[in-house]
Parts: C-alpha cells; structure tokens; sequence
C-alpha cells in the first residue's frame, strides 16, 4: 500500500445540500456579492483577519484490520456514508476520558 487514498466522487453519489443552485447560477456576480455581505453569518474578513492563519492538516489515519462484532459494524454501518470517521470518533472519546480519568489535574 502506497499510504495514499484516492476517493472518487460523482455528482451522482446523492449527497444534496438545502443550496438552490438554479437560483445562484441566476444571479449576477452584484447579486451575490450583495448576498455575502447582507449574511450575519458570515462577516467579511480582511488581510488583518487572516495574518497569523496558518495551514493545519489533520493527521494521517493507519490502515490496520480489526475484528469487530459483526452487530455492531452492522449498527455503524446502518447510519451511512462515514461509519469508521464514526467509529474512530467513539474511540476517540473514549480515549479522552481514560485519559482524563488518569489526568484529573488536566
């Protein structure tokens, strides 16, 4: 395995947003610009905003096998698309509060 993941999507995969995409291809560029800045939320930001940004990637995920119940990979899988980002989610809860149980002090 190369460690790299390539993930295809099509606009066929049936994620839809509540975004009315007829109506924004009908509006003019004043239109949408007007449309930003009338949003509450979402403020316009300046340079000054984003000086100390910086890039943060999320850290890479290992590839292992597991042996899990076969109930409950069922159960993750019945919620959709992203049921190991879930699973791992779970886990990862968990592994916060051990810690925090051996970490009281924060």
């Amino acid at each position: 395995m190369s460690g790299k993941r390539i993930v295809r999507r099509s606009s066929e995969d049936g994620r839809k947003g509540e975004t009315d995409w007829n109506r924004v291809d009908a509006m003019t560029e004043e239109e949408v610009e007007a449309a930003a800045k009338s949003d509450p939320d979402a403020p316009l930001t300046d340079e000054e905003f984003w000086k100390d940004a910086a890039i943060v990637l999320p850290e890479a995920k290992e590839a292992i096998s597991l042996r899990i119940d076969r109930d409950v990979l069922k159960w993750f899988k019945a919620q959709g698309r992203g049921y190991q980002t879930r699973m791992n989610a779970v886990l990862r809860t968990y592994m916060n509060a051990k810690r925090a149980d051996h970490n009281p002090s924060g």
